[in-house]
């Protein structure tokens, strides 16, 4: 049994006391933001980082958004096209995103191919943010 404290993000798995591999294959998907974008995936959490492997559907992403922790993004497969602080970036495979900590952004998949990206988050915050009004 897990000594875990419970997870920020809701359906997170939270790490515990001696637990040190998790198979994201087998880890229940969460979505990455419920109200404002479309990506989906395993999503765990440490005591101060938060790790997911997501995946968007071609064509599909998230709406405008931020949240009070910053973001890492490293894009495996596709192409991610992002606005982050007003700036237009597209990220193909490969590429490594930084979202600093309330800064507004999107990001989407190209209509050409589902986007897969391994995203860390410092753990002051959950891994789902807040969409922009």
């Amino acid at each position: 049994m897990s000594t875990a404290p419970a997870a920020r993000t809701p359906g997170a798995v939270r790490a515990g006391e001696g637990e040190y591999v998790f198979d994201l294959g087998t880890v229940q998907k969460i979505q990455g933001g419920p109200d404002y974008s479309t990506a989906h995936g395993p999503c765990v959490e440490g005591d101060r980082i938060i790790v997911g492997l997501m995946r968007m559907k071609a064509g599909t992403g998230a709406v405008l958004h931020s949240h009070p922790n910053e973001q890492w993004i490293y894009i495996l497969e596709g192409t991610f096209q992002a606005t982050i602080g007003g700036k237009q970036c597209d990220a193909p495979a490969g590429s490594v995103v930084y979202i600093p900590a309330d800064t507004l952004h999107d990001g989407r998949a190209t209509p050409e191919a589902d986007v897969v990206f391994f995203t860390c988050k410092d753990a002051s915050y959950g891994l789902q943010g807040i969409k922009a009004a």
